[in-house]
């Protein structure tokens, strides 16, 4: 509320990286600025008015991600960064991007698609994977000409993961057949680009950033948050779909994140163990986003959500921004003078067509109730514990399976990589500090003293018994708060404790019910038993 004259003086330099590597932005911005700011700022500069699909990403000094809040201080934020280092992604995946109003929306959506197929998120099989890379070929160059697309020319340009050879030349036969003979010949680069969103927006896969967890068996998963719910993979196989209309509530606890589920039948309990609590808190907060963004009917209806769990208490979060539908609702007024039909038009021109409602193709059975935690490695110490590298080790056989020795290949190059992109390319920029044109003292932090009014009885009742005190025995005595406040203090702690112990330790039937509460299982795993192993082992060494 009350800033310094030198304090707003103090500008702050920023890089943010596009959709393409090749293209960044110098950003400023004051102190006192928020996230809005620059998300706003940065769509201003490409020409964008549905902002609200778009984010700005950045990594932590832990090398956790986080998108950038829109309603909080940006130096906040990134206090912890040693560079500030923005990326541009979409954050909200439409539906069916070919319905966008916004042509030059549509074209970054296609720019993220093109980089998800690169980094291995866009997982398809070889046929997809091989028409989806001529569609890009096509894009970028036109029709084949035999005259100047001579050898393999596709081996310049990077288009999936770990492009072979075997997969770069079905890439060039589907670039040299016609559309009619199941090629991509003929089209015009902005055709291209719209066949590229449609196939892509029906994959599985389709705006799902996957997230490493394991299950209750110490399985490997890869948890996707997109429009339709939240799916899980196991390799290249979709275990399961909890749709938006299905999940009654999220929440995590500690390493643990925790999903409600509401059937017909029953209702259920999942839970997914993460490498860690700042990952779990990531996961949650982007769950929490993906389901309001597209399933409130307005931003007004967003309540602040909280963690839920007994060990999380302060994990609070407020959506900010428009939903899916108040986009629909508002999109006709965006700019008014768009008249093309959304087929007929390149990602790059205006079209006047608006997102599609989300749609939930898939139907999911009853699962377990919540799995109990499993010894998780940290991150960075294997592909398997999801350091940056594939994820999905299945191989993929080609359609020349079957031969042997130098002939035979298998395309194993389609995996999930996990959330952690900044360990390939958004930690490499290092060199973007943070630069203040004036220097100044840093702005100390005020803390305002809480003043804690007792109710008018409990002061007439204090009163009294300081004035009989003082007419017996001619000394008032001195409220002490220490003694009124320690003992309750130590009674409800140690009610709580032995309550815990009793739940933890007994068997009795009618106790069952409360062990198998997701809050007691994470308690009992990740607190309760190790400390139990340690009071055992000092005892021990005492005696």
């Amino acid at each position: 509320m009350f800033r310094s004259r030198a304090d707003s003086n103090i500008v702050y330099k920023c890089t943010v990286r596009l959709l393409e590597d090749t293209d960044i932005l110098e950003c400023e911005f004051h102190p006192s600025q928020k996230g809005k700011y620059l998300l706003d700022y940065v769509c201003q500069q490409l020409n964008l008015v549905e902002t609200d699909y778009f984010g700005l990403r950045f990594v932590d000094g832990m090398n956790q991600r986080h998108w950038l809040h829109m309603a909080k201080s940006i130096i906040k934020q990134v206090k912890d960064s040693s560079s500030i280092l923005f990326s541009f992604r979409v954050k909200f995946y439409p539906p069916n991007p070919l319905l966008l109003k916004e042509e030059v929306t549509r074209y970054q959506v296609y720019l993220q698609l093109k980089r998800d197929l690169l980094h291995g998120r866009l997982y398809c099989t070889p046929n997809e994977a091989a028409m989806l890379g001529a569609l890009v070929v096509q894009g970028d160059l036109g029709d084949y000409d035999p005259a100047v697309h001579v050898g393999n020319y596709i081996s310049e340009m990077r288009l999936l993961l770990r492009q072979t050879e075997v997969i770069e030349a079905r890439m060039q036969e589907v670039h040299a057949l016609p559309v009619d003979e199941g090629g991509v010949g003929g089209q015009q680069p902005a055709d291209a680009e719209i066949t590229f969103l449609r196939i892509s927006c029906q994959l599985d896969t389709y705006g799902v950033d996957p997230h490493p967890v394991k299950d209750h068996r110490g399985n490997q998963l890869y948890l996707g948050i997109n429009h339709s719910g939240i799916i899980t993979f196991q390799g290249s196989r979709k275990n399961h779909h909890f749709r938006w209309s299905e999940v009654h509530k999220i929440n995590y606890e500690g390493k643990m994140f925790i999903v409600h589920l509401n059937y017909p039948e029953k209702k259920h309990t999942v839970g997914f163990k993460c490498p860690s609590g700042a990952a779990c808190r990531h996961v949650w907060r982007c769950a929490i986003e993906q389901m309001l963004f597209f399933t409130l009917a307005s931003s007004a209806d967003a309540s602040v959500i909280s963690g839920g769990g007994f060990f999380s208490w302060g994990s609070k979060f407020r959506y900010v921004g428009r939903t899916e539908r108040e986009i629909l609702q508002g999109s006709s007024e965006s700019r008014g003078n768009g008249t093309a039909n959304g087929e007929g038009g390149g990602p790059r021109r205006k079209a006047s067509s608006v997102p599609a409602t989300p749609s939930t193709p898939m139907n999911s059975g009853a699962y377990s109730s919540l799995p109990r935690s499993t010894h998780s490695a940290p991150l960075g110490e294997s592909l398997d514990t999801c350091n940056g590298c594939a994820m999905m080790s299945t191989a993929i056989g080609s359609n020349n399976a079957g031969t042997s020795g130098e002939g035979t290949h298998h395309f194993n190059d389609y995996y999930f990589r996990d959330s952690f992109e900044h360990s390939s390319s958004e930690s490499q920029l290092t060199n973007f500090g943070m630069e203040a044109a004036n220097r100044g003292p840093e702005e100390s932090s005020r803390h305002s003293s809480n003043n804690h009014t007792p109710s008018k009885r409990a002061l007439t009742t204090f009163q009294a018994s300081q004035n009989d005190a003082a007419a017996n025995s001619g000394q008032p005595k001195k409220f002490n708060i220490f003694k009124a406040f320690v003992p309750s203090f130590l009674f409800v702690c140690f009610s709580l404790l032995f309550l815990t112990v009793l739940v933890l330790e007994s068997d009795w039937p009618l106790l069952k019910k409360f062990r198998q509460w997701p809050e007691m299982v994470s308690l009992h795993y990740h607190y309760y038993r190790p400390l139990k192993d340690y009071m055992r082992q000092t005892v021990a060494r005492l005696f």
